[in-house]
């Protein structure tokens, strides 16, 4: 395959886009095609935190050449090819180039000479070009620990805030660093905000929450004090205050499924506020959207309703079916507490028919998560809330097979409501079998959500104790150790 037509020179500061791998991405959306390439570093024992916005940057041509890492994922997903053939340019052509923007320089002294880059930000450093041994070790260090270290250290000397890779999430702060004075911001604090985004996002796809939320806080300070720092560039400070929306509502996401509902109510409401002195109808559609789901679980499904309908109301303006779909879906769950199966069942179709128009390029990062796999999670749940229990047992089983297995936490919480489904259903040697599963995952998960939904499954079972596989798991359950 040649690669010219793809990746050749362009002029400074005008990337040329590399069609060679846009074609190779075919029908998939950058988001599915992002999973794709995960699943392609897992089987050659490589981890790299690739996403929708990184597939978007190699298409644009931002990317000339990919670091060793994603490097060795990509020869490995198209056997027989070279980098040129996927539309890449040679290392040697950009290895050490200088490539600060105006954006990035600071403002009254000069800039000291940045890394190249044409190279992304990998699991194993910003703009990496050394070879380098990659143990077990080195893996957990960059990919699990690096989340703030990496996101919150700004190239230009002004450390908003790090990290250190204490406990098996390595999310441990120096939170008096979000104090320090900070310079005017550029385009690398808002891309560092960008990736702090998404390495949390990653690290609760995996672990669940619980674990998560405390050490979260500092950096959405340190994203607080950027915004007041005040940027030189409208486009900057839109990206600054786009980032720290979507940081609030993550944020935000760790205290909901935590079970610190006033915490999660507060940071959307943070976010919310932040869309709309922008307007940024993108953010505010991701808000109410989390705000919806979070006044379903909080027992106000009216508030869900209308929250779910302000989201898709604001959404309509984005052109992604899928985010409407979603959006269907948590109007859904609030007709569902409200114990309207008629709206819940319209609310249902609806989700389901713009679920099947498929992915697009319109489709926001943060929705890389909904598939087919969470769309069956929630319609479950949806059955589950009008008392359905066998549909919301289909639906969950479906939705545990169906989940790519990177999403840990999803898995386990698919299964718990398919355990909670068949025990309310009248089957409990099945039930214990699915808790049983849970309490395998429990050891990677640190979930509220999920150990509260299983708590409930045991209360369920309690008196089925004699059935098939029921004592073991209710004995396992009550020695299993509980959230603080």
């Amino acid at each position: 395959m040649a690669s010219s037509k793809g990746s050749a020179s362009a002029p400074a500061g005008r990337p040329r886009p590399n069609l060679v791998f846009r074609r190779l991405r075919g029908r998939r959306s950058p988001a599915e095609f992002a999973a794709a390439v995960r699943r392609a570093a897992r089987e050659i024992g490589e981890r790299v935190s690739c996403d929708a916005r990184y597939i978007g940057r190699v298409e644009a041509g931002e990317i000339r050449c990919p670091n060793y890492a994603y490097e060795r994922v990509f020869l490995h997903m198209f056997p027989g090819r070279t980098l040129a053939d996927l539309g890449f340019v040679p290392r040697s052509s950009v290895r050490g180039r200088g490539a600060r923007t105006a954006e990035d320089a600071p403002l009254a002294r000069p800039a000291a000479p940045a890394p190249a880059a044409d190279e992304t930000r990998s699991a194993f450093g910003p703009y990496d070009t050394q070879d380098r041994k990659h143990t077990p070790e080195h893996h957990e260090n960059h990919e699990e620990s690096d989340v703030l270290r990496r996101g919150f250290m700004t190239g230009g000397g002004a450390t908003v805030a790090a990290a250190s890779l204490v406990g098996p999430l390595g999310l441990a702060l120096d939170a008096a660093a979000a104090e320090r004075p900070v310079r005017r911001p550029g385009a690398s604090d808002a891309g560092a905000l960008e990736e702090a985004v998404r390495r949390i996002r990653l690290l609760d796809d995996r672990h669940g929450a619980d674990g998560l939320y405390r050490r979260a806080a500092a950096p959405l300070r340190a994203a607080y004090a950027l915004l007041d720092a005040g940027a030189t560039r409208q486009a900057t400070a839109d990206r600054l205050h786009s980032g720290a929306g979507e940081l609030a509502i993550s944020v935000g996401w760790l205290a909901h499924d935590s079970g610190r509902f006033d915490d999660a109510r507060s940071h959307y409401a943070e976010a919310l506020a932040t869309a709309r002195m922008t307007g940024d109808d993108a953010l505010e559609a991701h808000a109410f959207c989390n705000m919806a789901f979070l006044a379903r679980d909080a027992g106000r499904p009216r508030e869900a309703v209308r929250a779910a309908q302000a989201a898709q109301r604001v959404a309509r303006s984005l052109g992604s079916h899928r985010l409407m779909s979603l959006l269907a879906l948590r109007e859904a769950g609030g007709w569902a507490g409200l114990a309207d199966r008629t709206g819940c069942e319209q609310a249902l179709a609806r989700a389901q028919a713009l679920h099947d128009r498929g992915p697009s390029d319109a489709d926001p990062e943060w929705m890389s998560f909904y598939g087919e796999a969470e769309l069956q999670g929630l319609e479950a749940q949806c059955w589950s809330a009008l008392g359905d229990w066998p549909r919301a047992a289909r639906h969950a089983r479906r939705a545990a097979h169906l989940q790519d297995p990177h999403f840990t936490r999803n898995i386990a919480l698919y299964t718990a409501e398919l355990a909670d489904d068949l025990a309310r259903g009248g089957r409990p040697d099945e039930a214990a079998a699915a808790g049983m599963r849970v309490l395998d995952l429990l050891g990677q998960v640190q979930s509220s959500r999920v150990q509260t939904m299983l708590a409930g499954t045991a209360r369920v079972l309690l008196p089925h104790r004699r059935a098939s596989g029921v004592s073991p798991f209710l004995d396992r359950h009550a020695a299993s150790p509980r959230p603080t």
